[in-house]
């Protein structure tokens, strides 16, 4: 004979539907109560049908992603690998499952949304970027369908449910880092213009030259794809600047990655005649020769936070404030003083 939630509940000495609440991991059921049903779960040997489950409850547990456009690109840089796995991590704690929206163009994307939330396929949406002016976040609006976004929204940010990190004082105490150094001809490498954390990161670096009295020159700001191709793009450019710069704020490791090597290939050392502090501290800035001084944003905690966002606002109905993540500084061999008795900072 089959094992129910009856017998469940029987054993554990609760009420049914509070092994219900426990099998959808309901925040309102207290760890102790926890424990005593998924021991008694354990013994009876008793496993959940969530297909069934999502049918009564007229649920799918299953959540979308949406990736930014040109997302064959960015599968190739490991950011998202890693973010990817604190959303799944977060999903599969709460029995929920993950279904990607992928795309060549923003149109392609656009459509792959909809079909997901007319068709009934996801019950909620987490938005892996945030833009300007995203046609996506303004039919979500329209439709007053859940979603979280992973970054800070351009507009409407009391409103949204976002996960992100403070990409203005990263930026800020990166370029102070530089600084400190005695660097003034300091250059920022960003992503897509469109997107609030290139804007911010953007904001934060201007924001230090300023405080510091140093004009910034439009000549060292240059915006490429987050890849290695654009990064090794991005230091031809500046080397074909009369006066480069002597070190530069890189918005992405693995842009920084292709900068070092293209510097390698022009006979330019790191950080001997460039020093280059950059975003994320994914694992290879470690391994890079040589080693990047990078920001780690945490990226797997954006992710993971992000998932259990959506969750408790599909549990709950209500939607959780914006959730800064975050960051610290690690310093590594990508950069060098070129002044007497300058002192590295730490965060």
């Amino acid at each position: 004979m089959a094992i129910t939630i009856k017998d469940v509940a029987q054993l554990a000495n609760v009420a049914p539907s509070t092994v219900s609440r426990v099998i959808a991991n309901n925040p309102r059921i207290s760890e102790k109560t926890k424990v005593r049903v998924r021991k008694a779960m354990t013994k009876l040997g008793y496993h959940p049908n969530f297909i069934a489950r999502s049918l009564a409850n007229q649920s799918t547990r299953i959540i979308g992603l949406v990736m930014p456009s040109s997302s064959n690109d960015y599968y190739q840089n490991p950011f998202f690998h890693t973010i990817l796995q604190g959303l799944s991590e977060g999903a599969q704690e709460n029995h929920y499952s993950l279904l990607l929206s992928t795309g060549k163009t923003e149109d392609e994307i656009y459509e792959g949304v909809v079909n997901m939330v007319q068709g009934g396929m996801v019950d909620g949406i987490i938005l892996m970027y945030s833009r300007m002016n995203d046609h996506i976040l303004t039919y979500l609006r329209e439709r007053d369908f859940p979603f979280v976004i992973i970054g800070k929204p351009y507009d409407y940010i009391e409103e949204i449910t976002y996960v992100d990190n403070d990409n203005v004082l990263a930026a800020e105490q990166a370029t102070d880092y530089l600084i400190k150094l005695g660097h003034e001809r300091i250059g920022f490498i960003g992503g897509d213009v469109t997107l609030v954390m290139t804007l911010d990161r953007l904001s934060g670096y201007e924001r230090a030259l300023k405080r510091a009295g140093i004009d910034r020159r439009g000549e060292y700001t240059l915006h490429e794809d987050f890849l290695h191709e654009g990064g090794k793009a991005a230091a031809k450019r500046l080397l074909s600047i009369e006066k480069p710069p002597t070190a530069l704020v890189v918005s992405d490791d693995l842009m920084a990655l292709g900068i070092v090597h293209s510097l390698r290939e022009m006979g330019v050392r790191t950080p001997e005649e460039i020093s280059i502090v950059s975003f994320n501290n994914v694992l290879f800035s470690e391994l890079s020769l040589p080693a990047l001084t990078s920001v780690n944003i945490n990226i797997f905690e954006l992710g993971y936070q992000a998932a259990k966002g959506i969750i408790h606002m599909l549990q709950t109905g209500n939607a959780p404030a914006g959730t800064i993540i975050p960051h610290h500084f690690v310093e590594r061999h990508s950069c060098r003083s070129i002044k007497q008795g300058a002192m590295a900072m730490t965060y």
